[in-house]
């Protein structure tokens, strides 16, 4: 049996198609196939609040040759979830008419909030220490999804339209870097020696760098480590010299400042990364629907 994971975001557009593994009471899932194209739609949301010709084009072409895979594949199910980028996009709604229509694929645009809940999905927290409380971070292209978790309970969840597309279009507003910060300092202020759990593609990519091993925490130093270092090279140089990829060179860097900011505000000193993402989270939501 297999899944498939559609994950439209303000960076870049994602396919996931997952083998689906039951033993016993158990199941789980494994990655067949991953594929990520980046049209950064964010540029466009952003910055002229639609999503322009061209790239309309370029979705609905991406879209189609998803459907195919999932066909190929024989996908017996799929979610396929837009966010940022197209929760602001005035015609974002004509677009998922369009994606029906034309490349056969029922997409639903998803609030913050929902798009964390799909993210919690993978059950990060049952991972971790029950003692423990935890901010989550999860950084996109448009936003930032913040949660306090305690005991494996979220206490607290709000979703803020911070996000590294958005900071590179200068497109973010001073007045919501506030509100995040008084959220943070709001909701962990009981809470001593909290811990963050980060989600994303920049941050997967910073723990690489990092090269801790998997499930150790990344220290707030060392992170910030990496990002003076990738600071101290041009756009160019980190594609070139650090051999990152054209469309994750520029965004990694806002992504390190809003890491490093919401850990300064929180307080946290180390950071873990489960390496999981929202395609994730929906192969998740799909073995929960139909298994569970």
């Amino acid at each position: 049996m297999r899944y498939g994971a559609i994950d439209i975001g303000s960076n870049a557009v994602r396919l996931l198609i997952a083998d689906i593994i039951q033993k016993g009471q158990e199941i789980t899932f494994k990655k067949n196939t991953l594929v990520r194209v980046p049209l950064r739609l964010g540029d466009d949301a952003f910055l002229d609040k639609k999503i322009s010709p061209s790239k309309t084009e370029d979705l609905v072409k991406t879209m189609t040759a998803f459907r195919q895979l999932m066909d190929v594949y024989k996908v017996s199910d799929y979610m396929a979830c837009a966010t940022s980028a197209m929760r602001e996009a005035s015609n974002g709604a004509d677009l998922v008419g369009r994606i029906r229509v034309e490349a056969g694929i029922n997409l639903e645009i998803v609030e913050g909030q929902k798009e964390a809940n799909i993210i919690y999905s993978t059950h990060i927290a049952e991972n971790l220490e029950h003692n423990k409380t935890y901010l989550y971070i999860d950084v996109g292209g448009g936003s930032t999804e913040l949660s306090v978790f305690t005991e494996g309970k979220i206490e607290a969840a709000r979703s803020f339209p911070i996000g590294t597309v958005r900071m590179l279009d200068n497109a973010d507003e001073p007045e919501t870097w506030e509100q995040m910060k008084d959220w943070i300092k709001e909701h962990t202020k009981n809470y001593k020696h909290l811990s963050g759990i980060g989600t994303g593609g920049n941050i997967n990519k910073l723990f690489r760098l990092s090269e801790e091993k998997d499930g150790k925490p990344l220290n707030i130093n060392k992170l910030n480590d990496i990002y003076l270092h990738l600071r101290s090279h041009s756009l160019k140089e980190r594609i070139s010299v650090l051999g990152l990829n054209h469309d994750r060179a520029d965004v990694i860097i806002p992504a390190c400042e809003i890491y490093l900011t919401v850990m300064k505000w929180a307080a946290i000193r180390q950071i873990y990364v489960p390496r999981v993402g929202m395609v994730d989270g929906i192969i998740q939501v799909l073995i929960d629907k139909n298994l569970k």
